[in-house]
Order: C-alpha cells, then sequence, then structure tokens
C-alpha cells in the first residue's frame, strides 16, 4: 500500500491521508487546516474526489473532519465510516462551521462592497454540508467492517473525546496491517474509557502533538485551576475560559462541579456557557453514559449529570450573549478554544483589557492563531480589525488536554510486539523530532513525512526526518510584528500623555498604521 500525506505534517490541523493500492484507494480524514495553513482549505484536491469510495473518519473535530463539505462538493459519494458517537458530533459540528463561515463572509462582504471590491464565498454553505449526512455509516468500535473482498477495517477506542477511534486496517492480498491512532487521549483518562491498546502491526500512522513534552499531573493541574479561578474571582473581573466545545468544555465544566461539590467554588457565581454548539455537544455527551469511567457514570445513576452545576446559565442566542458584556465577577465559557472565532472574541474584546479579568486557556493554541499570540506574550492583540491591549491576567493549563502526552504515547507505542514501522505526523516538527528519539533508542525504525508526500509501505523503507527542524518563519515573523505593534501604541500613550510635539505622534501612528497593515496581510 501507499500513503499520501495531505494534512497534518509538521503542523496539528488538516489531517488528512491517502491510502491507495490496485485495488483500492480512500481517506482517513478530511479535516480543516486552521492557523498559519487556514489558506490551504480551499486549494484543490490531489485526488479526484469522486473516484473515492470511503472517507474512514476517525473522530469529529474539525482538523479531522472540517473538509468533508468541500469533498462532497467536489464530487465525492462514496461512504463516511465512523463510530455512532462521532456520526451523531459531526451532524452539530459541521452545521455549526458553516454557519460560522457564513456570518463571517457576510461581515467581510459588507466592507468588501464599500470599498467597491466583488464579493467572496465561503468554501461550503449549510446547503453543502446537509449532504454529508446521508453518506455517513456508523460503525461501533471492535466490529470489524470490509471495504472489499482484500480490505477490512475497525475501530478501537482512542479515548481522546467521544467517540474518537484508532483504525486498524488489514489489506490481506499484501498480508499487511496499517493502524492509524487518530488523536490518543491521556492514560489514565479522568473521564472516558483509556485508549485501546493495540498488540499487532507492520506499520503505525501515529500522532505526536505532544510528542516532547509531559502533562503536569493531575493533582498539580486541578490545584492551578483552582488558584487561578479563586483569585480570577477575588479580583473582581470576569473569568474567560476559551474552550472546544466538544470535550474541553464538558470536561471544564466537570472540573468545575467538583470545585462547587468541595465549596472552591461559591454556589452564588454565575456561571455561562455561551456556545450553542457545546451545549449541543453536552447533550450528546449526556446520551452515552457507557462511555465513561465508574465515578462518571454513578451521577448518570444518580439521576444527575457530572457536566451540569446548579449556577450553570446556557446562553443560546446572541442577544443573550451580548447582555455578559455588562456582566463582572462571573465565569465564562465560550468558543472558539483558540480564538479564531466565535463568541469569545467578543468577550476578548470587551474583557482583555481589563487588569481585573482572568483569562484561562485549557487547549493547545496552534501557530498562527489569536490564542498563540496571547500566550505568547502579545501585548495588543487584533478583535475584528480593532487593537485590543492585553492586560488580563493569562494562565496556560495544558493538563486537562484530551491529548496523551509524551509518556502516554510511548506507553502506547510499545505495547505492539511485532516492533512496528512508525510514521509519525499530526505534530509540529520539534515533537515529531522528539518523539522519534525516544522510538529510536527503543530500537523502532521511525519516518517523518512531509506535506504531500507519498510513501510506499516497505520493511525496508528508508527512515526519514525533516532536516533542519526550524520554527516556523510565518509564525515567528507575525509575533514579532504583534509585540512591536504593542509597543508602538504603548509609545503613543506615553508621549501623548507627557504633552510632545504633535508632529512627533502623528509619526508614530503612521508607523504603527504601516505594521498594522504588514501585519494584517
Amino acid at each position: 500500500m501507499k500513503i499520501t500525506f495531505l494534512g497534518a505534517t509538521g503542523e496539528v490541523t488538516g489531517s488528512c491521508y491517502l491510502v491507495h493500492d490496485t485495488n483500492i484507494q480512500f481517506l482517513v480524514d478530511c479535516g480543516m487546516f486552521q492557523g498559519h495553513s487556514e489558506h490551504k482549505n480551499d486549494e484543490p484536491f490531489p485526488f479526484t474526489p469522486s473516484e473515492i469510495p470511503y472517507v474512514i473518519l476517525t473522530h469529529a473535530h474539525l482538523d479531522h473532519s472540517g473538509r468533508l463539505p468541500l469533498l462532497v462538493k467536489r464530487g465525492f459519494k462514496g461512504k463516511i465510516i465512523t463510530t455512532p458517537q462521532t456520526a451523531e458530533l459531526l451532524r452539530i459540528m459541521l452545521l455549526d462551521a458553516a454557519h460560522v463561515q457564513e456570518e463571517e463572509i457576510k461581515r467581510i462582504n459588507k466592507k468588501r462592497v464599500r470599498q467597491g471590491l466583488p464579493e467572496i464565498k465561503p468554501i461550503y454553505t449549510t446547503e453543502d454540508v446537509e449532504k454529508v449526512f446521508p453518506l455517513v455509516v456508523p460503525i461501533s468500535y471492535d466490529n470489524r467492517y470490509p471495504l472489499n473482498e482484500h480490505v477490512e477495517i475497525r475501530f478501537r477506542d482512542a479515548g481522546h473525546i467521544l467517540g474518537a477511534a484508532s483504525v486498524e486496517i488489514w489489506d490481506h492480498m499484501d498480508n499487511e496491517k496499517i493502524v492509524f491512532s487518530g488523536d490518543l487521549g491521556q492514560i489514565p483518562n479522568e473521564v472516558l474509557h483509556d485508549p485501546t491498546l493495540i498488540e499487532e502491526a507492520d506499520y503505525v500512522v501515529m500522532e505526536t502533538t505532544y510528542g516532547g513534552r509531559k502533562h503536569k499531573s493531575l493533582e498539580e493541574t486541578r490545584k492551578e485551576f483552582r488558584d487561578a479561578i479563586v483569585n480570577g474571582l477575588k479580583n473582581g473581573g470576569n473569568i474567560l475560559i476559551p474552550s472546544f466545545a466538544v470535550e474541553r468544555t464538558q470536561r471544564i465544566l466537570y472540573e468545575l462541579r467538583l470545585l462547587w461539590e468541595s465549596g472552591d467554588l461559591p454556589k452564588d457565581v454565575p456561571i455561562y456557557l455561551d456556545s450553542p454548539l457545546a451545549s449541543k455537544a453536552t447533550e450528546i455527551y449526556n446520551e452515552y453514559k457507557a462511555s465513561y469511567k465508574p465515578y462518571i457514570q454513578k451521577y448518570f445513576i444518580d439521576g444527575d449529570s457530572p457536566f451540569d452545576l446548579p449556577n450553570l446559565h446556557i446562553v443560546e442566542s446572541s442577544q443573550e450573549s451580548k447582555k455578559l458584556n455588562d456582566v463582572s465577577g462571573a465565569i465564562i465559557i465560550a468558543g472558539s478554544g483558540m480564538c479564531t472565532g466565535g463568541r469569545i472574541l467578543h468577550h476578548l474584546k470587551h474583557n482583555l483589557w481589563k487588569p481585573e479579568t482572568t483569562l484561562i486557556f485549557v487547549g493547545y493554541q496552534a501557530q498562527g492563531t489569536l490564542g498563540r499570540l496571547i500566550v505568547d506574550g502579545a501585548k495588543i492583540v487584533k478583535i475584528f480589525g480593532e487593537p485590543v491591549k492585553v492586560r488580563a491576567k493569562v494562565f496556560t493549563i495544558n493538563g486537562f488536554s484530551a491529548h496523551a502526552d509524551r509518556d502516554d504515547l510511548l506507553t502506547w507505542a510499545t505495547f505492539f510486539k511485532s516492533k512496528p514501522y512508525f510514521i509519525l505526523t499530526h505534530g509540529e516538527d520539534d515533537q515529531r523530532l522528539a518523539f522519534a528519539e525516544f522510538l529510536k533508542k527503543r530500537g523502532y525504525k521511525v519516518l517523518i513525512p512531509q506535506y504531500k508526500d507519498s510513501v510506499v509501505l516497505k520493511p525496508d523503507m528508508p527512515e526519514r526526518y525533516p532536516v533542519p527542524v526550524r520554527k516556523d518563519a510565518t509564525s515567528e515573523a507575525l509575533k514579532i510584528i504583534s509585540q512591536i505593534y504593542g509597543d508602538l501604541h504603548e509609545l503613543e500613550d506615553i508621549i501623548a500623555e507627557e504633552g510632545a510635539n504633535p508632529e512627533l505622534i502623528g509619526i508614530l501612528k503612521s508607523i504603527s498604521t504601516l505594521v498594522s497593515s504588514i501585519k494584517k496581510e
């Protein structure tokens, strides 16, 4: 078999792998690019969609599923094979993605019309999304499913989010087995079942999001989260938590529930879940009661939910969301998790500049995203085209990650008894290289593919690494430009307060405008 790597190589978004042989070809995932690679979303697929009979979907997150409507729009008519849980989450995720795109394009087109520019279109619409769902075929964990007379697949629980799967692929004609890890969860998993450990494979295509990093312990993470919440409430401002709608929001609600039960979270503190998508996802999470650890299931047995609190308010309409601009001393959970869109942008615009605000990041921030700029220390960021100072107290808490860390990945990888050949994807290059070294020390062969590489699977294929590993130049440049932009605005304020020459202030404003235009480009 041959695999062509069409995303998630040297980055964590855009997962898409074309698996092809003389008797079959199919995709594993068809995800959306985010951050600095977003421009790739609208590029033509390097294959003919109508000739692909299957997409094997590992889970519902948009970086794995987000281009499915585009694939269907461009001619795909095959089957989308996934787990029942993912099938349900996929519907709400894709419909929301289309809605967000449509609303964003409307906003952009208003400006373009005023500027005399032609209108642009979203890469897909709600109508395009609706055409995806009739193609979805749900297959439960641990059941084999034949793609043809020679190839069959099986989903195993990946422990990442509800319904997430690793995929076992048997090619009986070539007498070989390939495993795609999908995104793996932590071992042990605090809420969901642990990732299933697999014993046999010839080749393993494996994620490395945290291939070189170790998460803090659960005890340390919970203390860090508790301290951020308690101190944030003492400061009197709002606590903003940008959160992914699926999995991370449910995990944060559970952690807040524990703080409420322990008395660390006062019962009169309002908690607003300002994400219709997250609310719908939580309803689906409540349906699959058998997917959780026994102590989580006990909530359901007692007629309760681990994702509910007495002081939790579900915010549905945009009008209700706007009213939160006037509240203080509240906890606001909103998407998107990387601050690339959604209602969190409005809350950041109204709160980020206030020193009493607390901003808690509880998920990975990809290069090129607003969340990454803030985490990296930008003093001023642009939100809806306007500069906003970063005065809030910022916390980054990665211990609640739905992703396995280095040690978890090694536990999963070294359980294979057959010494498979590892192909490392879904990680920035420093993480892939770090994990490759851990595997090499244990006697495994490793290959690190680059974007659009095609690899013919053979036991004696040469090992391959990106040389040299370098930080992404675009991301580093954007970070520097953002810092310059912030410094210029601070300098303007200082000079204006000191009553400096208006001409000097004008020059500074001109430089600031120039830097802003470069930053925008």
